[in-house]
């Protein structure tokens, strides 16, 4: 089903040059509207918070109906309308609506595309299957970011306008969807119970893991702020949409190869070293004050999403049995994401107080995740790297 991670990832990479048109400007439009910084934080964890019960409902009807598709096309429709009405807003509180908005999309689509992922893969190749797609998520972003600079820098864009071009250019992440083949199920699960106790012991700890790291690590638009505070003038603006650029170019050229490295030596690895990484980029924001400076270590947490974002998505699905993957996905997204409004609000808090606060939060919250998977793996109370289930 090579065909599907195609297609898929065609649908990602344009959705995603939509969407990073708009997300290196957006802490900056929010800044320049009058939002500081619990309004970044609020924007930053509310949607996905809100839309996080989605990804579970989603995921637990999509196994049930036994197909994925619909959920999926709805997701992406839903995400580009809300991108398209950015480009009218003009109080901090408008870009907080339109952003729960686009992530109720995210939350109907996700669970349901993680699904049909992992059954186009085999096991023993899933994580080069997650990371692809995930490297096409990061392609459009890096693509996103380079035409948000050129319609800022050399076209000379108000954001409004800049809003506009890339709410367009989402709809055009539908099209390819409609050539999407499922798999008919073999079996619809039967008795199907919806709840986090339903899971397997391994899933359930591992879950817990995921969130304890999400509630540390806090959203990028803070991490674009503290680069901003380095730059004057134009360079304000255009210099942290590069860096933002770089990031995701590393993430883009390194996600499939952090995915093949979770095949070869196992998810676990692969995973705290991630976490680690996440609290020494935090470490590094603090104390850096050069270009160069920032240019390294927005390399690295381009790294680091590399080595977390997809090897988790394929580690859950790992752990989960086929018929019950799209609730077991759900389920993982959907703690993972109620976890983002209250990391939010604590590095928006902590950043009113002071620009390096967060990321000492953030280095902390990386230190204990890492600490709390180390016991848990150490005792017992997780499988190697699960069940190998189809």
């Amino acid at each position: 089903m090579k065909r599907n991670i195609l297609l898929l990832g065609a649908t990602t990479f344009i959705n995603d040059v939509s969407s990073k048109i708009i997300l290196p400007i957006l802490p900056l439009f929010i800044a320049e509207i009058g939002g500081g910084g619990l309004a970044v934080g609020l924007i930053s964890g509310l949607g996905e918070s809100i839309a996080s019960i989605l990804k579970m409902l989603a995921g637990y009807f999509s196994d049930r109906i036994g197909r994925r598709k619909p959920f999926i096309i709805a997701g992406y429709f839903l995400a580009s309308s809300g991108k398209f009405l950015f480009a009218f807003a003009n109080l901090w509180p408008h870009v907080l609506v339109l952003r729960v908005i686009e992530r109720f999309g995210n939350g109907l689509r996700t669970a349901p595309v993680d699904a049909v992922l992992a059954a186009s893969s085999p096991k023993e190749k899933r994580g080069r299957g997650f990371g692809f797609h995930r490297a096409m998520d990061s392609g459009g972003a890096v693509a996103g970011a380079l035409v948000a600079f050129v319609l800022f820098w050399y076209l000379g864009f108000a954001f409004s306008k800049i809003f506009l071009v890339a709410g367009i250019i989402g709809f055009f992440s539908l099209p390819p969807l409609f050539a999407l083949k499922e798999k008919p199920a073999d079996k619809k699960p039967e008795n199907l119970k919806l709840g986090f106790r339903y899971l397997s012991p391994s899933l359930r700890f591992f879950i817990i893991i995921a969130t304890v790291f999400a509630l540390g690590n806090f959203s990028y638009m803070f991490f674009v702020l503290k680069s901003q505070a380095y730059f004057t003038g134009k360079l304000a603006v255009a210099a942290p949409i590069i860096l933002y650029a770089l990031y995701n170019l590393s993430y883009s050229l390194l996600a499939v190869p952090a995915g093949a490295l979770s095949d070869k030596i196992g998810r676990r690895k692969v995973l705290m070293v991630g976490y680690a990484l996440f609290g020494f980029v935090c470490l590094g924001f603090i104390f850096s004050q050069s270009l160069f400076a920032f240019i390294l270590f927005f390399i690295l947490f381009g790294l680091n999403y590399a080595f977390v974002n997809a090897t988790e998505r394929a580690f859950v699905s790992d752990l989960s049995d086929q018929a019950l993957r799209g609730t077991a996905l759900g389920t993982f997204h959907m703690w993972v994401s109620f976890a983002a409004l209250p990391a939010g609000l604590i590095a928006g808090f902590l950043w009113d107080l002071n620009s390096s606060y967060p990321f000492f939060y953030g280095a902390g919250t990386a230190l204990a995740t890492v600490a709390l998977f180390f016991l848990l793996v150490k005792n017992g109370k997780m499988t190697a790297d699960g069940p190998s289930y189809n």
